[in-house]
């Protein structure tokens, strides 16, 4: 089953990727259309699992079950953050993400999944020992969530209880990320992926690029 035109090849995608990120990053600065894009901002989220899905193989009952367990733990693991502070801090969602249920996002669990595959990926397409992908990961996402974590407020993805990020976010994000990679890992999923490496840093260099505006030029 193809997801697209036979016509669109690997190179052109990633082109596509490239620009769409160039046009997010001047729609957010400018502050005419920046509400706008914020509005667009579940649409680019769906986007980018749906690239990824194009390239994944294979789809078998080991690999859904995988990725639905990751989507389904991971959002009522922000269901309990967001209604207790217990687990990353005192915090509260915004609008920028989409539908909510218990005041968190829907789509907050397809990203833990994105940024779960994508930095496995990374690791995986070097050809590192499964040991070493556990453990540098997850801190892949870390090095994801610094620029992130100062962009999202302003994005009105979310924001924390007296604008400060508390380090227990970074420590328990490590945590859940590399359990969710050891279930990678214990049950051999494939993530070498073609294009999770351009979505990946195309969005990590996106919200690099918006923290250093937001909170060093503005």
């Amino acid at each position: 089953m193809r997801f697209f035109s036979k016509n669109i090849s690997l190179p052109e995608i990633k082109k596509f990727i490239f620009v769409f990120y160039v046009i997010g990053i001047i729609g957010f600065l400018i502050p005419f259309t920046r509400n706008i894009f914020i509005f667009i901002t579940p649409l680019a989220l769906i986007l980018n699992i749906y690239l990824l899905a194009i390239f994944h193989i294979p789809y078998d009952s080991k690999h859904i079950i995988i990725f639905i367990s990751i989507l389904l733990v991971s959002f009522f693991i922000e269901v309990i953050g967001v209604k207790t502070g217990k687990i990353f801090g005192i915090y509260s969602y915004g609008d920028a993400l989409g539908i909510k249920i218990l005041e968190t996002p829907i789509l907050i669990g397809f990203n833990w999944l994105f940024l779960t595959y994508c930095s496995t990926s990374f690791w995986d397409n070097l050809h590192l020992k499964p040991i070493f992908v556990i453990i540098l990961a997850p801190l892949l996402m870390i090095l994801f969530d610094i620029p992130l974590e100062h962009v999202a407020p302003q994005l009105n993805m979310w924001s924390w209880n007296q604008n400060k990020v508390p380090i227990t976010n970074y420590l328990h994000w490590y945590l859940v990320a590399m359990i969710f990679v050891l279930l990678f890992k214990i049950f051999k999923l494939n993530t070498k992926n073609p294009i999770a490496f351009t979505l990946f840093f195309s969005q990590f260099a996106f919200f690099i690029f918006l923290a250093i505006f937001f909170n060093f030029i503005i």
